[in-house]
């Protein structure tokens, strides 16, 4: 693209600039995270830069990454009683009833209002 491969930084700026891109890094970036559903890539000591290009943002991480582990989440305990409750207020099958308190946080008055609701 540039003859010879050298850029003068201020040009490459200016350049930047006419074509509506902007640049700019973080200071003091302490940690950044990253959570899959199965790991953490944690950046302890990462250089962040966030380049703005039509108004979308991207952000760039340079740095190398602690990889972890991530243990599987409890999320909220159905009890076998909630179910119950649930299948005989509702008038629901055991599966119904299970998904319904998911939804609900594990919460049956909720979970029954909102099968009752739904027929």
């Amino acid at each position: 693209m540039f003859p010879g491969g050298r850029v003068n930084p201020r040009q490459m700026k200016s350049m930047m600039k006419r074509m509506g891109i902007s640049s700019e890094e973080i200071e003091d970036v302490e940690e950044i995270i990253i959570r899959t559903k199965s790991k953490e890539l944690l950046f302890s000591d990462a250089a962040v830069t966030v380049m703005t290009v039509q108004g979308q943002k991207t952000f760039q991480i340079v740095g190398e990454p602690e990889i972890r582990e991530r243990a599987p989440e409890e999320g909220s305990k159905i009890s076998g009683e909630d179910v119950s409750l649930v299948v005989e207020q509702a008038g629901v099958s055991e599966e119904e009833a299970i998904s319904a308190l998911k939804e609900c946080n594990g919460q049956p008055a909720e979970a029954i209002l909102k099968l009752m609701s739904s027929k």
